[in-house]
């Protein structure tokens, strides 16, 4: 893993101001206060399998209750290994038992405006059909399913489809690739993929099954593929391969009894861009992950039966696993989902739809509120925010100037802000305030959340001061962790277990205050995080270098107002080529074909060389340090070719 040393990582944000919890959460909270919270978090640390037992035993539906709580062998984590349940059981079928089977479970808008809600009985009756439907062709417990559709109810209904018969499925964001869609589909082994004609982004309809398609034609693994219909677009269905949704649904029953599946059953292989060539395949398992993100939901945002509970996540990516559908059914939530651009077709979306459905709690991500900013407050002062009883962010650290906007403008001094840490290989928010006790401070993910024990050190395991930063890392695990890479568990073993020898490495740098509040700094590997997607530069460089002028290129981020990150790519040619803005939209053609427009750079630069050490390696940091200043002033000790700086200066400054 490429990693800045903790020297490196260095804390400019000084921020005083504090705001203290909110007096009406305390009301109703499970905690009243900050004591409360301290105890209870001193039992998760001192006693952790007995506060695990004590929470699933609560909050989870068990067909079969064991004695085994915890094990740990070979970095392989197992927690209630003995246990059974089922995921779509607890998210569905133990809310049907009282009234609340006739609660809104989703109510969903399309970008057009068109609305459907669907209560938690007409949700289970269509969740038991899909898992009919994927056993008549053939699925059987184990077996991975592929879905890549649009943000619609049936793709909530196929991610609880396949945990009802227990087929893990690996959810693929929908504005990858067919290259992307191609590799995650071979890793994982998926025989079954579950697509759509299209779906809509600022008004136009994205052609999704001519790029499924595409990504077929190198997966012969695929021996079906469903298709939703959402734009009615022209499409080619494929004889004896291809099948229409609505047609194989209609033939179904309603009834399907939930798999009795261990606790450690694979529940979903979720993708996640790393510091090499090839996406890292999450696995995570059914019980210890359930459990993560119903107890986060239910004490971090505070869920209640009166709830309307929107995270604006797609899910594609972690958070819309964690907290659109699983954590939120599993409570018993009302949840809003919407398809489509967030300033589509005018820049008051958002705040148009939270006015019409009432929404209580909105979780987004920090570029997203940059982006309402960069609109100006007018927008959201224009409608009537009074519902809101609570802000959340995710995604990245979210910076005070954003978070003093969100609390003032979008919660008019009202609501608590929850800015959350965490990923997606721990499956749930680890750092988080929780509304009824934690005092915040604008820019800080404050404390941990129960059975989380982090710690800052050095790249030889020393802790760091107080307020010095270091390496975030945790020091056991706890239930919602990924179990592996699929398929490559010594990898999963280097990347997180080994940097840091008995500890899980994050991959962030972060510091903390004298009241031991954390203050999230950010990747310090080359992931970059574009638009709250975080990706890796590696698999941006690889798709730049199979252009037939491009010799060698190097992607860095940097910050951006509005996306967070943008990316910045250096880029050698070969002989006899000249730079030309022609050609720079031509690679910027190639990354959007083989990654997808999210990876498009915001800036290529030509340079006649890129800035190495004596073993060969790109010396990225202080290409980062260039995009981001436009000159180089950092330790360039390790670097082989002095004069390459002066290149690399002279040619940003050329460009300006």
């Amino acid at each position: 893993m490429s990693k800045l040393d903790s020297h490196s990582i260095e804390s400019f944000l000084k921020e005083k101001r504090k705001f203290s919890p909110s007096k009406n959460f305390a009301k109703n909270n499970l905690l009243k206060s900050i004591k409360e919270y301290d105890k209870l978090y001193k039992e998760s640390i001192k006693s952790p399998e007995k506060f695990w037992k004590k929470m699933a035993e609560k909050y989870l539906h068990f067909f079969h209750k064991g004695e085994t709580i915890y094990e740990f062998n070979d970095y392989r984590v197992q927690w209630f290994s003995d246990y059974t349940t089922n995921v779509s059981y607890n998210c569905l079928d133990r809310h049907l038992t009282n009234s609340s089977k006739n609660k809104a479970a989703i109510i969903w808008e399309g970008e057009n405006g068109e609305v459907t809600t669907l209560t938690y009985l007409q949700l289970s009756l269509e969740v038991n059909k899909a898992a009919n439907m994927l056993k008549s062709l053939g699925v059987k417990s184990g077996d991975r399913i592929a879905i890549y559709l649009p943000l619609i109810p049936e793709a909530v209904v196929a991610m609880l489809a396949c945990t009802r018969i227990g087929a893990p499925h690996t959810v693929i964001f929908g504005g990858f690739s067919s290259q992307s869609l191609q590799d995650r589909i071979n890793d994982s082994g998926c025989k079954i993929l579950i697509t759509a004609d299209g779906g809509y982004r600022k008004g136009v309809a994205t052609p999704m099954k001519n790029i499924a398609d595409l990504a077929c034609e190198n997966s012969p693994i695929i021996q079906t593929m469903i298709v939703v219909e959402r734009t009615k677009t022209k499409i080619n269905m494929q004889p004896k391969r291809d099948f229409y949704w609505s047609e194989l649904m209609a033939k179904q029953s309603s009834q399907c009894e939930p798999e009795k599946l261990a606790a450690e059953h694979p529940l979903f292989i979720l993708y996640t861009s790393g510091t090499t060539g090839k996406p890292k395949g999450l696995l995570h398992t059914t019980a210890g992950y359930l459990l993560g993100v119903t107890l986060t939901s239910q004490y971090i945002f505070d869920i209640k039966d009166t709830d309307v509970y929107w995270c604006t996540a797609d899910i594609g990516w972690i958070t819309g696993h964690s907290y659109v559908v699983y954590g939120p059914l599993s409570l018993g939530a009302t949840v809003f989902i919407y398809e489509g651009a967030p300033t589509y077709p005018n820049v008051d979306r958002f705040w148009q739809m939270i006015a019409k459905h009432k929404i209580t709690t909105l979780y987004t991500a920090p570029t997203a509120i940059r982006m309402f900013i960069r609109h100006g407050s007018e927008w959201p002062l224009k409608h009537d925010l009074s519902s809101l009883r609570l802000l959340g962010s995710v995604g990245e650290p979210i910076n005070p100037e954003a978070w003093m906007w969100y609390f003032e403008i979008v919660g008019n001094k009202n609501c608590p802000i929850v800015d959350t840490w965490w990923q997606t290989e721990t499956g749930a928010i680890m750092i988080s305030p929780i509304p009824s006790v934690t005092l915040t401070k604008p820019g800080s993910a404050t404390l941990p959340f129960f059975g989380i024990d982090p710690v800052l050190l050095e790249q030889d395991g020393t802790p760091v001061q107080k307020n010095k930063g270091g390496l975030l890392c945790i020091k056991k695990p706890w239930p919602s962790i990924a179990r592996t890479i699929y398929g490559d568990h010594e990898r999963y073993k280097k990347t997180y277990w080994q940097e840091i020898e008995g500890v899980y490495f994050t991959g962030d740098g972060a510091h903390q205050d004298e009241e031991g509040y954390f203050w999230i700094m950010g990747r310090v590997d080359d992931v970059v995080n574009v638009s709250g997607h975080r990706l890796g530069t590696m698999e941006v460089e690889s798709a730049i270098v199979q252009h037939e002028s491009v010799a060698e290129c190097a992607v860095v981020g940097k910050p951006d107002s509005i996306k967070g990150q943008s990316l910045v790519a250096f880029v050698t040619l070969k002989n006899l080529q000249l730079p030309s803005k022609e050609l720079k939209e031509s690679i910027s053609k190639l990354v959007e074909k083989e990654i997808g427009a999210i990876a498009r750079p915001e800036e290529i630069r030509f340079t006649e060389v890129l800035p190495k050490t004596r073993s060969g390696k790109i010396m990225r940091r202080l290409l980062r340090e260039l995009a981001a200043s436009g000159s180089i002033k950092g330790d360039t000790t390790t670097l082989e070719d002095f004069s390459v700086i002066q290149s690399l200066q002279k040619g940003a400054s050329d460009e300006e």
